[in-house]
């Protein structure tokens, strides 16, 4: 069985059992969620608990967790970028470089789907099987579930974390309760706090300037329309919450590619097709959360936009238009293209206005929060 099915096989599980034999020694957990942010859902399998997050977070920066032992999860997920990379495309731990990039893990906890272009991958107990396991592209590149216990229980730090979080000794090293843990710690990454933040729920006129308060003006007006697609308190598509029925994750075609022939966009990257393989999905992405979207670059499902600048630039013509070479076309035009992108006119200012209140997004105590950093040190 390769690791791809075998995290296949997983994630047909996960949905059916959500880990039902994963079980905490201590289950009340205290959220220190900024205001106006509701309380994320939490599988009722795998309960938060503070043991479970320290577990969690070594895992998360531990190269162990690698074929190679040269990657973590950090490698691809940097605290520093807002849980990115920096890269157009991430690459795995054997150098296979991927289809797109590394996507943002902040407030990963609220997101109603965890991917560019899947829609059924929705847990992050599951999700995180397919970095681990998956070969389509080699990401973590573990050979086996075997081989990866067999490498923590080994270390005495993980035989303490383990007892810790759910009890017993070295039976509980177990690829469900890893899931388990990386999943906890992932819900802990909330970003809050930014200069936005503090000027609507602190009451502070001194956190944004004039400029961001017209950008946001800009931001929320029916002619840009970014809202639409970039909204709520997260700034993202559909989220999931406590207390919230069920909302459908949301993807889009934005008009950055419309190739001639029967898929406008370059494979593999053809979004959501990939999975239901409908003509009218070719395209369709996650519209990602704009929360510290500054630190993020560089921007869309492949990297394929360098700045800011270039995306407004991008989203005031309609859709992009390549002149040249293998994707040359004309995105504007691309039939599957949202109603929403529909292109407006801005001037230089106006634009300028535009990308200093994103800015306001970025949230530095997230970026430098020492409970969010690598535990290891040089112990590793």
């Amino acid at each position: 069985m390769t690791r791809r099915v075998l995290a296949t096989a997983f994630l047909l599980i996960v949905p059916l059992a959500i880990f039902a034999r994963v079980a905490s020694r201590d289950e009340a957990y205290a959220w220190h969620l900024p205001p106006g942010f509701p309380t994320p859902r939490v599988p009722a399998a795998n309960p938060m608990s503070a043991a479970k997050v320290a577990l969690g977070r070594h895992l998360f920066y531990d190269t162990r967790l690698s074929g190679n032992g040269r990657q973590s999860c950090r490698t691809c997920h940097q605290q520093a970028r807002a849980f990115t990379d920096g890269r157009a495309r991430a690459i795995g731990t054997t150098g296979d470089v991927h289809p797109r990039g590394s996507m943002s893990l902040v407030n990963v906890a609220y997101a109603s789907a965890l991917t560019w272009g899947n829609p059924s991958i929705t847990l992050l107990e599951g999700q995180a099987l397919v970095p681990m396991f998956g070969d389509s592209p080699e990401e973590l590149a573990l050979g086996s579930a075997a081989e990866l216990t067999a490498r923590l229980a080994r270390v005495s730090e993980y035989q303490r974390l383990f007892h810790e979080a759910y009890g017993g000794g070295r039976e509980e090293i177990r690829v469900d309760n890893i899931t388990a843990a990386l999943a906890s710690f992932e819900r802990t990454i909330i970003s809050g706090r930014s200069p936005y933040d503090r000027y609507h729920y602190d009451r502070d006129d001194s956190a944004v300037s004039e400029a961001a308060r017209r950008g946001e003006t800009l931001f929320f007006s029916q002619p840009l329309s970014c809202f639409r697609c970039h909204g709520g308190f997260n700034f993202s598509g559909a989220v999931d919450f406590e207390g919230r029925s069920g909302q459908p994750p949301e993807f889009h075609n934005t008009g950055l590619y419309n190739l001639a022939g029967l898929l406008s966009y370059p494979s593999p990257n053809t979004g959501v097709y990939e999975v239901t393989k409908k003509a009218e999905d070719v395209g369709k992405f996650k519209a990602p959360t704009l929360r510290n979207i500054a630190v993020t670059a560089p921007y869309m499902h492949d990297g394929s936009i360098a700045t800011l600048e270039e995306v407004i630039d991008h989203y005031a013509a309609g859709g992009r238009t390549i002149a040249e070479g293998p994707y040359k076309g004309v995105g504007h035009d691309n039939p599957n293209k949202s109603s929403i992108v529909r292109g407006f006119t801005l001037t230089p200012d106006q634009k300028s206005d535009l990308i200093e209140f994103l800015k306001t997004l970025t949230d530095e105590a997230l970026l430098h929060d020492p409970a969010l950093s690598d535990p290891w040190g040089a112990r590793r």
